[in-house]
């Protein structure tokens, strides 16, 4: 008999509890969501006062205590035969930084907020109080016990959602979307140039700014006012995270403050980014979209499209103005359309700048507010249309200059360039001459003459996609194709070990067109490893050698400049890998596939260090994030029309939609339980915290010790597994004594529960719903086996780091690489009978081990650690461990040579390889808790 289970919130009846468990996971039903986080609660209290092990999700770490081969400390010290004058060293300086870590994990975040130094200031003082957002909301609606209002019941209100958002028009909902106050539509402005006319389709940037100040979903990421974070008490270690955190803020306050000389003031930096995109595939149908946010929202929230902290402010003229013949002119009539239109979208921020705004917040606090352009997000051409300059859009450097790194200057001065700007009165040919002489173009009017506060120079930001992967990498990664052979670079592909972390480029990465930026980021992932022992035709000794420094100099800055907090110790480091690169990249000149390296991608770098400490780090600005709101906000919107007249219903289903989305945001406060909010934290983790999760059931019940040694490849299981048990039992003995009792221990069972997986799960404490886990890494150990089409799938047995003798967070003292073979339970009966009164690992593993590295020191070019498998006596080394001794996957590189074994295969080559690289540009994890 099926025994039915019935939700609480919906009433819904379910055949089993796996049905019911995944609909409460998938809802969007309030009250459903709201029988799932009692449910949570219930099991988060469970889960405290229950002492059973496996009902605990976050069992204590065990340092791994020994086997056959001896205790932990006999392990570490292990000089396997070689010379142990590196491995002393090594252990020297990584305990140093352990207790540096030690330290570092004792140390209190302070912050100083500009209030606490400047207290007659009275910086983002609260002017006056009305009525909450919510509160003056509902009463709009006209119904304050009704939680659907001004629908009668959930299934009109899901019905009207649907009609608006995925078929036909409903009555109420249209009741609804005339509210006022909900978000002002599109209004639409005519421009004519050369005699044709073009639409501006535009919303008024006070009201977006009113609607971004006042929603309740981001009253608890809004920041009021300019804040310094510092690392230790002695606020000697500055931190430099989100915009709040730059020196612009800071700077902008004081200089608001000296001109207005008022107080009580609330600077609102405003963030632009604009960037054409294609509508269509087969025709030339463009969207223009300018979006707009605030730095005053933390930016996690604001770079999330599903948190709407962008708004989109305007679809600018798409015309390519084919009528005008000559290119010059047509060229300078586009730029001057685009600075005409964006001086309209503008136009309101040359006053309020100065004498301010009242907004009111989401708790209905209103504050006198001054919005300032901070910074303007957008490709290279993008920046150099809004500054109007030739080459870098930020300092005066000339066109043959900007390969040197000596010649970077700082950002252009602002007046003598509004001076400049001011001679157009003076007629056309003397402000064109002008205007050349001060190296910027000849634009009537640009959107910033008149913005107050605004030095449009120092506004430019770094952009990760476009200026690092689209162009730094993508130009590194063609030249080493030239330097090295696409047909190397290929076969090398082909032969890496898969991973959580790394795409395979099965057929190479020579033939890949139109890359985009996420392909050259898993291409950055591996491409030092590939390289590190090729050889280069015709080239003189030592050019591997200068290659490899430039292309681990690049791929350290780029990683160090997507950090998502730095201090002034990262930064440096960062800068040293940039003169790294600069150093070395002679070498391609030497090889003849460059001539020079004045192009401006490779330029802007130079000014990463100053620009993050002015606005915070990188990925505050990185256009990404308006590539994925191209999505929502100009494809979606074409695909709901005819594809005639499009912007007019374009703009209509855009207004529709945002409506819609708010007032569900809206419904789900109502129901919501405020007191289980969790505040986010101040300051941002480097990596956010994971946490290992196992399968609830196995992969494969009552697997055979024999099946486990011929299809897992754990060849010496029952002997490891004896060792662990008496280990277990009795550590106190030495290597020998555990030996020979392990040879006379008798198993009493011949078959465990095997599981194909483990998780490393992570939590975005600033998503829609921070209790969704997210997968961050996983280890595989899977034999080989027939899918559904019985297509035969090769075996996948990951490598992982494991903490062997008290290792740290940071650095690879106390860790060791080991391939898993086999994840596996011990029955429950065997557990009491070894281990009675204990509360005995839930999971083992079996794995094979690899060089500890104790006994090694990272390569002098490359800084990777060279492995190879721990063979004594002919026999691998292996182990039985808890799992929880696992820390992350370890991706490892094979030494090629000088050319790859064509043998080598992706799914054998960790076994047949005799040494290999571990790779920390995997992911930012490896890359900051090893290298």
């Amino acid at each position: 008999m099926t025994t039915q289970t019935n939700c609480r919130g919906c009433g819904n009846s379910f055949s089993s509890a796996v049905y019911y468990g995944s609909h409460l996971a998938q809802t969007k039903n309030p009250l459903c969501k709201a029988v799932l986080h009692e449910q949570f609660a219930a099991y988060s209290d469970e889960d405290e006062n229950s002492s059973m092990p496996e009902d605990d999700p976050t069992p204590q770490v065990i340092p791994f205590g020994g086997n056959i081969f001896g205790i932990a400390s006999d392990y570490q010290n292990d000089d396997f035969d070689e010379d142990d004058t590196q491995g002393r060293n090594e252990d020297k300086d990584a305990a140093q930084r352990q207790n540096e870590d030690d330290e570092e994990e004792d140390m209190e975040h302070h912050i100083v907020c500009y209030s606490s130094l400047h207290p007659q200031s009275n910086v983002g003082a609260v002017v006056s109080t009305g009525q909450h957002v919510d509160g003056s909301y509902s009463s709009s609606l006209g119904s304050n016990s009704n939680p659907w209002a001004p629908f009668k019941s959930e299934i009109d209100w899901k019905f009207g959602r649907w009609g608006k958002l995925r078929g036909p028009g409903s009555t109420a909902l249209s009741e609804l979307l005339a509210i006022n106050g909900v978000c002002k539509s599109f209004k639409r402005q005519e421009f004519v140039v050369a005699g044709e006319s073009f639409e501006l389709f535009a919303r008024d940037i006070v009201e977006c700014l009113k609607a971004l100040w006042g929603n309740p979903e981001f009253l608890p990421y809004l920041v009021f006012e300019a804040e310094r974070h510092y690392a230790d008490g002695d606020q000697t270690i500055w931190l430099f995270h989100d915009m709040h955190t730059g020196r612009w803020w800071w700077d902008t306050q004081r200089r608001v403050e000296r001109k207005t000389k008022k107080s009580g003031l609330t600077i609102v930096p405003i963030i632009l980014s604009s960037d054409k995109t294609q509508l269509t595939v087969f025709r030339d149908k463009l969207a223009y979209p300018v979006y707009l946010t605030i730095g005053n929202l933390l930016k996690h929230v604001r770079r999330k499209p599903s948190r709407q902290g962008q708004i989109l402010l305007a679809y600018l003229p798409t015309s390519k103005l084919k009528h005008i013949t000559n290119k010059s002119a047509r060229c300078c009539a586009v730029a001057n359309l685009f600075h005409a239109c964006m001086g309209f979208l503008l136009k309101p921020l040359e006053t309020l700048g100065e004498t301010g705004l009242l907004m009111r917040s989401g708790d209905g606090a209103v504050r006198n507010c001054h919005p300032i352009l901070a910074a303007y997000c957008g490709d290279y051409p993008e920046q150099t249309l809004v500054t109007c300059t030739t080459h870098c859009p930020t300092c005066p450097v000339p066109q043959n200059e900007l390969g040197n790194p000596k010649s970077v200057g700082a950002a252009r001065k602002l007046k003598p360039i509004l001076e400049v700007l001011d001679t157009i009165t003076e007629g056309p040919t003397k402000y064109t001459h002008s205007c050349r002489e001060a190296g910027i173009k000849p634009i009537q009017h640009p959107f910033w003459e008149h913005l107050p506060f605004v030095n449009i120079f120092r506004s430019i930001t770094p952009d990760v996609l476009h200026q690092l992967y689209q162009g730094n990498i993508k130009h590194l990664v063609s030249w080493l194709k030239k330097a090295c052979g696409e047909a190397k670079i290929d076969a090398r592909c082909r032969r890496l070990p898969p991973n959580h972390n790394i795409r395979l480029f099965l057929k190479g990465i020579s033939h890949l067109g139109r890359v985009t930026g996420t392909e050259h980021d898993q291409i950055c992932r591996f491409i030092l490893g590939l390289i590190i022992d090729i050889k280069i035709p015709n080239a003189r000794r030592g050019t591997t050698a200068r290659l490899v420094r430039a292309v681990c100099g690049m791929l350290d800055f780029l990683y160090l400049a997507k950090y998502p907090v730095h201090t002034m110790e990262t930064l440096d480091r960062m800068e040293e890998a940039l003169k790294m690169y600069h150093k070395n990249r002679q070498v391609f000149i030497d090889l003849g596939i460059r001539q020079n390296f004045n192009f401006p991608k490779d330029h802007f770098s130079n000014h990463y260090r100053e620009l993050i400490k002015l606005f915070g780090t990188t990925n505050n600005f990185n256009t990404k994030y308006t590539e994925h709101l191209h999505i929502d906000l100009a494809k979606e919107a074409f695909r709901a029309t005819n594809s005639k007249d499009e912007f007019p219903q374009m703009t209509a289903w855009l207004d529709c939609r945002e409506k819609v989305m708010l007032h569900e945001k809206f419904i789900l406060r109502r129901f919501e339980d405020s007191s289980n909010n969790v505040p986010p934290p101040r300051i941002p983790p480097l990596v956010q915290p994971r946490e290992m999760k196992m399968a609830t059931s196995p992969s494969v019940y009552g697997v055979s010790f024999k099946e486990i040694e011929t299809k897992y490849g754990a060849t010496d299981f029952k002997g490891a597994l004896s060792r662990f048990v008496i280990h277990s039992q009795r550590p106190e003995l030495t290597k020998r004594q555990v030996e020979d009792a392990a040879a006379s221990l008798h198993l009493p069972f011949y078959k465990v529960s095997v599981f194909h997986r483990i998780k490393f799960i992570s939590h975005d404490p600033y998503s829609i719903n921070p209790l969704a886990s997210i997968v961050v890494d996983s280890i595989h150990c899977e034999p080989t086996h027939f899918n559904h089409y019985n297509n035969r799938i090769p075996g996948r047995f990951d490598t992982a780091m494991v903490n062997i003798a008290n290792g740290g967070r940071v650095g690879v003292k106390g860790y060791c690489v080991g391939q898993i073979c086999c994840v596996f339970v011990l029955p429950s009966k065997v557990q009491k009978e070894w281990f009675p009164g204990q509360s005995p690992p839930l999971h083992l593993a079996y794995l094979e081990w690899f060089t500890p590295f104790a006994s090694l020191r990272p390569g002098r070019d490359h800084g990777l650690y060279k492995i190879s498998r721990r063979i004594i006596d002919g026999q691998q080394r292996a182990s039985v461990i808890p799992i929880n001794l696992i820390k992350q996957s370890a991706h490892l590189i094979p030494a090629f040579g000088p050319v790859a074994p064509a043998e080598w295969k992706s799914s054998i080559v960790l076994e047949v390889a005799s040494s290999l690289y571990v790779n920390c540009f995997s992911d930012r994890f490896p890359y900051s808790t090893i290298y």
